[in-house]
């Protein structure tokens, strides 16, 4: 599908708002977002069925002309096949005039995308990890949304108020002054809204197209990197040689003895058995309820805690070089898995990266195996080994003695400066005068031997002969780098 560009001078952005639905406007929502549902499992099915038969037909010998014609899942065609589908489906003839069109558009545009995606990725187009064939989306476990495209679409002139299709007129939580400002002025388009269940209650999106001035940074001129930490969150150190701390704020160890409270509570109530059908008693539900209210409450502070550190970063430095961290990877730690998920890694790249392009500035994104820690920050010289557990870093050429953090918060800095003028706060990275760098540090090291084959003089086969380099060594410079 065909991505929406906005105007020159224009920028896509989202307003977001907490809604306070009563009884009945709730139970509309959920059936819009439960019908959006069941026209994307609708969609899956009447795709895949096409392959099954063809997959069936092929083991009987059928020619390939005469096998069963693949179905399209573009938008259009899907559209009109639901069209026609719906009224003599019994699975929606009795109750999809109850919904807007928008509800089942939203399922089918997402089918849409979920098979465009799996195409691309199996021919090589898409980046990341490869996607698999679209599922169907279970009822207990499927994401709760709807978006809306066409119809009345506003925020009611008290400031107070949504006017969404089919749904009516709904209380937001906190005033959109500032946003219907915006509106009236002309200086902001409405595109489309989306209603979505998280965090226990009822949100709305307002995806706008608004005229926006970049905004300039306080220190453009400044380069800072920045070194992210379990025990302190982030530690900054500019090309000014100045170096600040932000506390990790731990908010989920500060909940784990209430969890585990609330989580006993819940494990000695009645609980839902899909396998039995057996439903869960009410106090059940009363203490799931409380318990996720702890975990919501973790979750919004955590978000908070993100964008206020991206923001100040954002609004202050020209120039942010951050490392290209394995979050997936720690995510398998099990030591490591809970303090990772909570300090938020990831999310504080995906924030930098779009606030920082909203400013006109640079976001430098330093290779995965850049040794930013094992790297003295005034020599230049390189450690073979540094373990997580040495918390100071002490060169063996120079002596200098620094913190292990801001010793590669350094370094990151002095990377994006070696790159821009040539020299940086941390050592010249591109000298030729500094220590020689040990075989295989900071890249990353084979942990067992290839496969064998069988030869002479060897049981097993002959141990492959060293090389001046490990396999799998990455040589640092310009390829070191991603500019956004």
């Amino acid at each position: 599908m065909k991505k929406f560009k906005p105007r020159p001078g224009f920028v896509v952005q989202a307003y977001r708002f907490a809604l306070d639905p009563n009884a009945g406007q709730e139970r509309a929502l959920e059936s819009h977002c439960g019908a959006a549902r069941a026209a994307y499992n609708w969609a899956v099915t009447h795709v895949t069925a096409s392959w099954y038969q063809r997959g069936a037909e092929e083991t009987y010998g059928i020619p390939e002309e005469q096998l069963t014609q693949w179905r399209s899942w573009s938008l259009p065609v899907l559209r009109r096949a639901f069209n026609a589908a719906k009224r003599a489906d019994p699975r929606f003839a009795s109750w999809w005039e109850e919904s807007s069109k928008e509800a089942y558009n939203t399922g089918l545009s997402n089918a849409a995308a979920a098979f465009d995606n799996y195409a691309r990725s199996k021919n090589g187009k898409r980046k990341g990890q490869d996607v698999g064939v679209p599922r169907r989306k279970p009822k207990r476990t499927a994401r709760l949304s709807c978006r809306f495209t066409t119809g009345t679409i506003r925020v009611e002139a008290d400031g107070r108020h949504v006017t969404l299709p089919r749904l009516g007129t709904i209380r937001i939580h906190e005033r959109a002054d500032a946003f219907l400002r915006h509106l009236v002025s002309g200086a902001a388009r409405v595109l489309f809204a989306t209603v979505r269940y998280e965090r226990g209650r009822w949100f709305v999106a307002f995806q706008v197209e608004r005229k926006r001035d970049i905004d300039r940074v306080s220190r453009p001129d400044v380069v800072v990197g920045m070194d992210l930490g379990v025990k302190i969150l982030a530690v900054l150190a500019d090309s000014t040689g100045e170096v600040r701390h932000v506390d990790n704020p731990k908010y989920l160890d500060e909940a784990q003895g209430l969890l585990r409270h609330h989580n006993r509570r819940v494990s000695r109530r009645q609980g839902p058995d899909h396998r039995t059908g057996r439903k869960p008693s009410k106090r059940w539900e009363k203490a799931n309820a409380e318990r996720n209210k702890i975990l919501h409450r973790v979750a919004n502070l955590r978000d908070d805690a993100v964008r206020k550190l991206t923001a100040g970063v954002a609004a202050e430095y020209g120039t942010v070089v951050v490392e290209d961290l394995n979050v997936a990877g720690m995510l398998k730690n099990r030591r490591l898995a809970r303090s990772v998920a909570d300090a938020g890694f990831g999310e504080i790249r995906r924030h930098l990266t779009h606030k920082i392009q909203r400013n006109g500035c640079r976001l430098v994104v330093a290779d995965r195996w850049y040794p930013s820690s094992k790297t003295c920050s005034r020599c230049g010289a390189v450690k073979a080994k540094l373990p997580l557990n040495v918390r100071v870093f002490e060169c063996d050429v120079c002596g200098s003695v620094l913190d292990r953090d801001a010793n590669a918060a350094h370094n990151l800095a002095a990377l994006a400066a070696s790159v821009l003028t040539g020299t940086g706060v941390a050592g010249d990275l591109d000298a030729t005068t500094v220590a020689s760098k040990p075989r295989g540090a900071g890249c990353k090291t084979r942990n067992a031997w290839p496969g064998r084959k069988t030869g002479v003089g060897r049981a097993g086969g002959e141990k492959p002969a060293q090389r001046g380099e490990e396999s799998g060594d990455r040589r640092q410079g310009a390829a070191a780098l991603t500019l956004w």
